[in-house]
């Protein structure tokens, strides 16, 4: 697992498994959670981005030499670290930002899908096909794409397995936008710089809210949005923004505050 800095505000975790397509094994899973835990602490963090080592794969799921040697209540436990640790991403106050090149297969999909944005090249191939070996999703996937999908088309993809590659993907709504594979990693550098210019308060805010809005009644969503919007006035940054916009400037925003 890397972690690096690539522009001011802007960091990047690199699954770094290469030779075996950046499966993931408990290892992998440990090595992710201290980079959230670095994330997490680190102030001038403002966007996140997630890829995979190679041009062959994001991750092409978990490592089945791994998973076959696990009792069911070891499944159990994997399946619950391997969604405790893909939940986290949804809980960072600052985006994310998949770079899928190659695999995102099993586990690679699920992650992928734990991520606020996916940007995809036009190389790459997603699927849940945990199918195949008599099992099914077990970081999410089972849930996250039927959020994504819909229900049926969900059942459709979980029940085949099938490869979606990103043309469909792009058409069903799984990923943002497709780029070149040799251009990739550039476009989302761009998205995430020009997020490094927003608000960190309202890109906050906005992610908290519509996290927690997805999953309630509307009415209940409403008047989430309401409190959340009155909190935004609160801050310190509204007022810089609309002073700005007044005076045709461009705003600066401090970096939010982390706790140790």
């Amino acid at each position: 697992m890397r972690l690096a800095c690539l522009e001011t505000g802007v960091y990047q975790i690199c699954i770094n498994r290469p030779k075996v397509l950046n499966a993931l094994n408990l290892q992998c899973l440990e090595e992710l959670n201290a980079c959230l835990d670095l994330i997490e602490r680190n102030s001038d963090v403002r966007v996140l981005l997630v890829t995979g080592a190679g041009e062959k794969a994001f991750v092409a799921g978990a490592d089945i030499a791994y998973m076959k040697q696990l009792s069911a209540q070891e499944a159990e436990d994997f399946s619950a670290y391997g969604n405790q640790t893909f939940s986290r991403f949804s809980q960072l106050k600052v985006p994310v930002i998949a770079l899928v090149k190659g695999y995102a297969l099993g586990g690679g999909c699920e992650l992928a899908l734990s991520c606020d944005f996916i940007l995809a090249s036009d190389k790459a191939c997603f699927a849940q096909p945990e199918v195949n070996l008599a099992i099914l999703p077990g970081f999410g996937g089972s849930q996250r794409l039927t959020r994504r999908l819909g229900l049926s088309l969900a059942l459709e993809l979980v029940m085949t397995g099938r490869n979606i590659k990103s043309d469909e993907a792009l058409k069903l709504g799984l990923v943002n936008h497709v780029y070149p594979a040799d251009s990739l990693n550039e476009a989302g550098l761009e998205l995430a710089k020009g997020l490094t210019h927003k608000s960190p308060y309202a890109l906050a805010a906005i992610k908290q809210l519509m996290h927690q809005g997805e999953n309630i009644p509307l009415d209940q969503a409403l008047k989430l949005e309401s409190q959340s919007f009155a909190l935004t006035f609160a801050g310190n940054d509204r007022e810089v923004a609309m002073q700005a916009f007044l005076d045709k400037s461009q705003a600066s925003f401090r970096s939010l505050q982390k706790t140790s």
